[in-house]
Formats: C-alpha cells, structure tokens, sequence
C-alpha cells in the first residue's frame, strides 16, 4: 500500500541528505537547516505510511 508515497518519501529524504551536505560544505546554515527538514518530513511521512499499512493488515485480519 503507498509504493509510490513510499518512494517519494525516500526521494525527500535523500534529496534532504543533500542539501544538508552541500549547506555544511559551504558553511549555507539556511540550506542546512532546509535539508534537515526535508528529512524530518520524509520520517514523518514513513510514519503515516506504516500506520496505514498496519491498519490494512489489522482490517484484513479482521475480514478473515
């Protein structure tokens, strides 16, 4: 359930991994911050997603 939510939370995270890289790498705090950001929301949204999935199971379970 959520394959393409999921993948799209990990292209955020990553693309947060990268902004955190270049914003230490270029002393750019704001970017830095941005990055890590990103990468909360992404944990965030994996959160959501796994909730989802486990209510689905707890459903089909349920259905049985």
């Amino acid at each position: 359930m959520g394959t393409r939510n999921k993948a799209s939370n990990k292209l955020q995270d990553l693309k947060g991994r990268g902004e955190e890289a270049v914003g230490k790498a270029t002393d750019d705090k704001e970017l830095e911050t941005k990055g890590r950001s990103n990468q909360a929301k992404s944990a965030l949204k994996d959160v959501g997603e796994k909730v989802k999935d486990t209510a689905s199971r707890i459903k089909d379970r349920a259905q049985s």
